[in-house]
Order: structure tokens, then sequence, then C-alpha cells
């Protein structure tokens, strides 16, 4: 009985000691190796589910930059149209939505830009934001004309008047537009309550801008 008690108090202890190793900062139990980090942010690329899975179970970072170029794996599956990773990685319960590029692109801001739509729907029914600081997905989907994902981000409370930092330009996304050539994304915006007489950071407006670019 006295060997069986002393054990229960050594395991107890053991137990215990695990627990508070385990609390410590720095104490991750998996840590991925510079070429796994490699080979994960190729199998994104790539669009390799399996392989992202893979590596993902090693204990690469879901949400870590790029060390070349800069992009969180969420990011650039939604610049490549890597539509099978994308998934994966959004069932990962780790994975932040919002993790920005170095340059400060999110995934909703590069599905929107690339006309990514199943992307973009994807990220915003897993609850990406539509507004943020500064540059938005709306911005960038004026830009690249895209109708229906600027429809979608619209109805789900981007803002139509959205500016970019003064630092590059105080557009919105009716700014955007005009200034890439795209009529049809002025009117669409402009329908849905963007203001023309807003003015950027050189006090053009979004027709004076569509009229310097002819």
């Amino acid at each position: 009985m006295m060997q069986r008690r002393g054990f229960l108090r050594l395991t107890g202890r053991t137990v215990l000691a695990a627990i508070l190793l385990s609390a410590l900062p720095g104490a991750a139990v998996l840590a991925a190796t510079p070429q796994q980090t490699a080979d994960f942010f190729r199998a994104v690329q790539m669009d390799d589910a399996a392989a992202v899975k893979a590596l993902l179970a090693k204990g690469v970072d879901p949400n870590q930059q790029n060390p070349v170029g800069g992009e969180p794996a969420l990011v650039l599956a939604a610049r490549e149209g890597s539509m099978r990773v994308l998934q994966v990685l959004l069932d990962h319960p780790a994975i932040q939505l919002d993790a920005p590029a170095i340059n400060g692109n999110t995934a909703l801001m590069m599905a929107a830009f690339k006309r990514n739509r199943p992307a973009a729907e994807a990220l915003v029914a897993r609850g990406a934001a539509v507004n943020r600081p500064g540059w938005t997905p709306l911005h960038y989907a004026a830009a690249s004309g895209d109708e229906d994902i600027a429809r979608l981000l619209i109805k789900r409370g981007a803002k139509v008047d959205a500016v970019s930092p003064p630092a590059s330009g105080s557009y919105t996304p009716l700014m955007m537009a005009a200034r890439e050539g795209h009529p049809d994304m002025v009117d669409f915006l402009t329908s849905q309550g963007a203001n023309p007489k807003l003015a950027n950071s050189e006090g053009l407006t979004a027709a004076q801008i569509a009229e310097r670019r002819r």
C-alpha cells in the first residue's frame, strides 16, 4: 500500500510538472524546420492540399509570412487560386482570416483583386473583415472591375466611400474604378451610394481621375 501511495504521488507530480512546462512561453511541442516551411509554401502555391495538411500536422504555422514574398499562406492561396489548399487553411482551427502580408494585403483583398469569387465567398462566409483601416477589399474589387465581388462586399457591410491612406492618395473605391478604366463599376458604385464629389489628396474627383486617364 505504501508503495502504491508513493507511486500515485510521483505520478501526480509528473503530470503537474508536464502541465506547468507546457504552459511556459516557447514550449511548443512542434516546431517546423526551414525546409518544412519552404515545402509548405511551395505546396500552397501548387494547390497540394495533402502536403499542406501533412506539414501543418508537423508544426508549420499556418499564419506565418512566407520568407519569400512576405505573404501568409491564406493570401498566397487566394492569389494563386489554390482552392483546395484554401479550404484546408480555412478549416484549420488556428487560422487567422485577416493575417496580412508584409504589404498589408489580406486574403480577401487578394481574392477581390484576382477576381476569385469562390475564394471571396468562402472568406466572407467564415468572417473575414470587409472593412479595415486604409485599403479595403472593396478598393481591390473596384480596381479589378469585379462587380459580383463588389456586390458581395457591400451586401456584407463594406463602406462604399472607404478612403485609402493619405500617403497612397486618399482614394475611394469609386476613384479606383475610374483610375483603372471600369465605367460599369463606376456606375455600380454610384448606384450603391458612392459619393462622386469626394476628392483625393490631389483634389481630384473620380470624374477628373477618369478624364486624366484618357
